[in-house]
């Protein structure tokens, strides 16, 4: 018996209003609701007609696959008809067709993962009443409660990486930062360190890569990148632009931009990981607008600009991208920009999906427009795959909606999108991230065909025992609370 949700309550995929803390949750609209009524109500019906219990036919294949059919019945009935999970209606009850449509031997390399210290010493820094937290529920911290803070042994090491590499099919994945004080990091460096050293540990070698994190205009930080570099296997700069310590945010191309790219290249680490998108307030709005990232690129085209969360911003609708009308909001502006400055397609700019494909997943017209502009402008080898876990628990529902997803041909041709292949969805998976972030394909399939966590794996999913939870904040309240918290 499962101690994870037992009578199988749980969508396996999750369309709901978590937010990974730096957006206040958005409400479902009415047709996310409707989904994600059908999908409980197709669970028990085909859970009946396969004579299963429901907590065995939602770990399954065909579960997701209903799931992602109530999705798309959904979104026709509510007239989203811009792209669509292309599963096959047969594959709700046999599991040979489930398995082929959500399936896939893809190379996986998630590069924006998170993990949270659950005995750091940033807990010091916060009132002993405070439950930092506690507001991202799954079925440990439920059990332990919230007194003396018990519950947050739930976010240990062990249960990122169940998550994320015993209940997903991700096979990288790099280790990144929040923006915080140098005082009060959720994760320091060397913690961060201590976790690539415990999956390293079980011959998982290069399962998990570090960034370091880097806030340029914050006393310190430049100085430090020094240190960094000599003591850690450091794969790329993490840096805020509309963060700051007294809110206010900075320009890459400005004094203290200009002066943290030639410091990361004087340590020749030429990645560059910035957030950009997911605004941070009024306060830094224009911080978080990708204006900056063409002209930026243009003039260190041997520095990999990567934008984490690829310019979207919540809850601004992504519609058509119209050239000479974006420079306002949302991905438009990453389009504009690199227009205006003649970077080209598949240069120096890549567009990274943590939190933008699992926001998107509620609307698939759309993530049609987001997908089509980021392939049409920034190249369709230079989108990489990255989910923000751990706020969302294990990034499988993501893997699985998107192997599924399909622009429509309407979307296709008027607009003129790409087709979402199967080689297509490969290079954003895993394929494209290999080259900033240096990785051999051959040397990393070798090494995960044989490894223990490999092992672990194998003997895991004779049973697997998945949460379908989320861990992120899930109202405004929570959010706030969160903020309060530093997080």
């Amino acid at each position: 018996m499962t101690n994870r949700d037992p009578d199988g309550l749980r969508l396996p995929i999750r369309i709901d209003t978590t937010s990974n803390g730096e957006f206040e949750p958005v409400a479902l609209d009415q047709h996310n609701a409707a989904a994600n009524d059908l999908a409980q109500q197709w669970a028990s019906e085909n859970a009946r007609r396969k004579g299963l219990r429901r907590r065995d036919f939602m770990v399954s294949a065909c579960g997701a696959a209903s799931t992602l059919l109530a999705v798309n019945h959904a979104n026709a009935m509510a007239s989203k008809t811009g792209a669509s999970f292309d599963v096959p209606v047969d594959a709700a009850l046999d599991d040979a067709a489930a398995i082929e449509a959500l399936g896939g031997d893809e190379f996986i390399f998630d590069i924006q993962g998170h993990y949270v210290n659950p005995t750091g010493a940033w807990l010091s820094k916060i009132p002993d009443s405070a439950r930092p937290l506690s507001g991202m529920p799954n079925s440990c911290v439920t059990a332990a409660g919230r007194k003396d803070r018990e519950y947050l042994k739930c976010l240990r090491s062990e249960e990122f990486i169940k998550d994320v590499f015993l209940d997903s099919d991700t096979d990288m994945m790099v280790l990144s930062f929040v923006p915080s004080a140098r005082e009060a990091e959720p994760l320091t460096i060397e913690e961060a360190d201590e976790t690539r050293r415990i999956v390293d540990a079980m011959e998982g070698d290069n399962r998990l890569m570090l960034h370091g994190r880097v806030n340029p205009n914050q006393e310190g930080d430049l100085e430090d990148m020094d240190r960094l570099a000599g003591e850690f296997p450091i794969a790329a700069w993490k840096t805020y632009t509309q963060w700051g310590p007294d809110g206010d945010g900075f320009f890459l191309t400005d004094d203290v931009g200009e002066a943290f790219i030639a410091k990361a290249k004087a340590l020749n680490i030429n990645n560059i990981a910035i957030h950009k998108g997911l605004s941070f307030g009024s306060k830094s709005f224009e911080h978080s607008l990708c204006t900056d990232v063409g002209e930026a690129a243009k003039r260190h085209p041997d520095i990999n600009f990567i934008l984490y969360h690829s310019g979207l911003d919540i809850p601004t609708k992504e519609a058509a991208f119209t050239p000479g009308n974006g420079k306002d909001r949302g991905m438009d502006v990453l389009c504009q920009s690199l227009i205006d400055a003649n970077v080209a397609p598949n240069s120096n700019v890549y567009a990274e999906l943590g939190s933008t494909w699992r926001f998107l997943m509620r609307d698939l017209d759309q993530a049609a427009h987001a997908l089509g502009k980021l392939i049409q402008y920034c190249g369709e080898d230079n989108v990489l795959w990255g989910t923000d876990s751990i706020w969302y628990g294990s990034p499988q529902d993501q893997i699985q909606a998107f192997r599924t997803f399909q622009i429509s041909s309407e979307f296709q041709e008027r607009y003129g999108y790409a087709s979402m292949t199967k080689d297509l969805k490969a290079k954003i998976f895993g394929l494209n991230s290999t080259k900033p972030y240096g990785i051999s394909l051959d040397e990393v399939k070798k090494r995960a065909s044989r490894d223990a966590l490999s092992q672990r794996k194998h003997a895991y999913l004779e049973h697997p025992d998945p949460s379908f939870t989320t861990h992120g904040p899930k109202t405004r309240r929570e959010f706030l609370n969160f903020k309060a918290l530093g997080g």
